[in-house]
């Protein structure tokens, strides 16, 4: 973005705006042609053909959570819940003018870089970048840490999760501790994320409160081949443009068959585990979506879980030999050495904007485990380099290891050796003056006092 096609944008904003830009794609060869060069800000709304929304809606006023978990999440069937956010204060604070006015100075995850580390902007800067960029897939925000936020919490005072999804069963392994499971989702037109898979078997429900998504869903047994194809870049409109079509050809499996959705204001989408899904901005969109643990996917989730987090798995195992022994009995008689059939993306990761590198997949509602293990990598780095400084800090002398002083540490000892040793010899000649001898000591040592302090 230059100053000469947004005279609107200030200097400052397009220096942070082009900064996001750059750290969350590096992989483009041309930052300045190759954002725009599809051309996509003028012909998307030609570019895919119009929804054939095949998706089921069901009013959750006439719904129980019994009839929910016996008729849609057991059998593992996607679906659009409707008057589920009608209470929401979220409805009516969670405008972009809204958002911008009261978290103008806090800072959201827009992408990662290459080595996995989050990109982000201010939220000023970003409502200007919704509202002016050309870009052919946005930047596109999806933050995991507004509730451990001093002012960004508030978000989850504007939202409940629905009864439905209230079992979550990786709470009891802490919050700190449990993977990534919450997001605020919001970006403009054209922006998404490409075809994938949660993680880790989790099932997931995505609230929209504002603009239109499109979804495309496809069923678990769908070979990953098939979807995962090669392509100019991992962005949500490159999968959709050349990957969508194919789907109504004669030569696609026809058990591999789509669901389509335009998920619209209001309207919660239901996507359990292991559906591969994709999805698109057709418009400015604002959103939060979960993923979850239940006991109707216990079972799946805690396969995946034991051969890919064998660390996470021990700890969520003894809690629930005393919060739930009966989920903790199914853990004790699942054979891990069996490969379940449904599938795993295991390309996933925890960056969801839709422009984030070319070499990682875009998860709209997911977390990653790549991008735990990333961390993990990354606090193993530090516990080593601690490590090394130690050793660099000890020196051998007379036979013994004797930790190495630094300059400032020699200083303050040879301070406080010059001062006692003041302090003595003015003692001696005050000693014709006992009164005065010691009202000078006193007095010199609390200077000691307040130096050393």
């Amino acid at each position: 973005m230059e100053s000469h096609e947004f005279p609107e944008l200030t200097k400052r904003s397009l220096k942070r705006i082009n900064r996001a830009r750059y750290k969350a794609r590096e992989e483009l060869k041309d930052q300045r042609k190759d954002w725009v060069k599809n051309n996509y800000y003028e012909t998307f709304d030609k570019l895919l053909p119009p929804v054939i929304d095949t998706l089921p809606r069901v009013d959750a006023r006439n719904l129980s959570c019994e009839e929910f978990r016996n008729k849609y999440e057991l059998p593992r069937i996607p679906i659009v819940l409707t008057h589920l956010m009608d209470d929401w204060p979220a409805m009516n604070k969670w405008t972009m003018k809204k958002l911008a006015k009261k978290y103008r100075n806090q800072s959201f995850k827009v992408g990662e870089d290459n080595k996995g580390n989050s990109v982000k902007l201010k939220m000023k800067y970003y409502k200007e970048y919704i509202e002016y960029n050309k870009d052919d897939s946005p930047l596109y925000v999806f933050d995991g840490n507004y509730g451990d936020h001093r002012k960004k919490c508030q978000f989850l005072k504007d939202y409940k999760v629905p009864a439905y999804f209230s079992e979550d069963l990786f709470h009891l392994v802490g919050e700190r501790r449990r993977p990534p499971y919450r997001w605020v989702v919001f970006g403009p037109k054209r922006s998404g994320t490409s075809v994938h898979i949660d993680p880790l078997g989790t099932h997931a429900w995505n609230a929209l409160v504002s603009g239109y998504k499109r979804w495309i869903l496809f069923p678990t047994h769908t070979p990953r081949w098939l979807l995962k194809q090669k392509l100019p870049d991992s962005e949500a409109v490159t999968w959709f443009k050349f990957v969508h079509p194919q789907t109504d050809d004669k030569n696609w499996p026809d058990d591999c068959k789509p669901i389509e959705c335009l998920q619209g204001p209001g309207e919660m989408m239901f996507v359990p585990g292991g559906w591969w899904h994709a999805v698109l901005n057709v418009s400015d969109t604002v959103a939060v979506t979960q993923n979850y643990v239940s006991s109707a996917n216990f079972g799946a989730s805690w396969h995946k879980t034991a051969r890919g987090r064998p660390k996470l798995s021990k700890k969520w195992l003894a809690q629930l030999r005393e919060h739930r022994p009966d989920l903790a009995k199914i853990a004790d008689e699942t054979d891990l050495s069996v490969k379940l059939a449904e599938q795993s993306d295991s390309s996933s990761n925890g960056s969801t904007s839709s422009s984030s590198s070319s070499s990682s997949s875009s998860c709209s509602t997911c977390f990653s485990e790549s991008e735990d293990s990333r961390e993990r990598s990354r606090s193993r780095k530090k516990s080593e380099s601690r490590k090394k400084r130690g050793k660099r800090d000890m020196e051998t002398e007379g036979g013994r290891k004797k930790r190495y002083r630094s300059k400032t540490e020699r200083d303050r000892d040879s301070y406080r050796n010059n001062s006692s040793s003041h302090s003595d010899s003015w003692d001696e000649r005050g000693t014709t003056n006992g009164k005065s001898s010691r009202r000078g000591s006193s007095e010199h040592s609390n200077k000691d006092r307040r130096r050393e302090h």
